[in-house]
C-alpha cells in the first residue's frame, strides 16, 4: 500500500465533506446539494479504477452504491420528519442510523434473493 496515495485520497475525500458542511452553513439547500451529489462513491469508484484497472469491479461498485442508496433514503425523511417535530437532534440522529441500518440489513436480503451485487 502506498501511504502517499492513501493520504491524497483522505486529504481530497475531507476537504469535500469539509466544503459541504462550511456551504451548509451559509446555505442549507446548497449544501444539501453538494451532499447529495456523489462525490464519494465517484471518488470511490475512480480510486477503485486506477488502483485494480476492472471495470467489471467499478460497474459491481457503480450498482451497488445504487441499490444501498435506495436502501438508505427513508433514513433521510426520518430524520427530516423527527426534527421538524422537535425531537431532539441525538435522539432524532439515532433514528436516523437505525432506520439506515434497518434499511440496509433489508436490502442486503432482498439483493441475495433476487441475485442484487450487495
Amino acid at each position: 500500500m502506498d501511504w502517499g496515495q492513501l493520504a491524497i485520497k483522505a486529504l481530497i475525500s475531507g476537504v469535500l465533506i469539509a466544503a459541504a458542511s462550511e456551504v451548509a452553513r451559509r446555505s442549507p439547500g446548497w449544501g444539501g446539494l453538494i451532499a447529495s451529489l456523489p462525490l464519494v462513491s465517484t471518488l470511490a469508484m475512480i480510486w477503485l479504477w486506477r488502483d485494480t484497472g476492472d471495470t467489471a469491479r467499478v460497474a459491481h461498485m457503480a450498482l451497488s452504491s445504487s441499490l444501498y442508496v435506495l436502501a438508505s433514503l427513508p433514513a433521510f425523511v426520518i430524520l427530516a420528519m423527527l426534527l421538524r417535530k422537535g425531537v431532539a437532534f441525538p435522539a432524532a440522529m439515532v433514528a436516523f442510523a437505525v432506520t439506515g441500518w434497518i434499511g440496509y440489513g433489508l436490502m442486503q436480503v432482498a439483493g441475495r434473493r433476487l441475485g442484487w451485487p450487495v
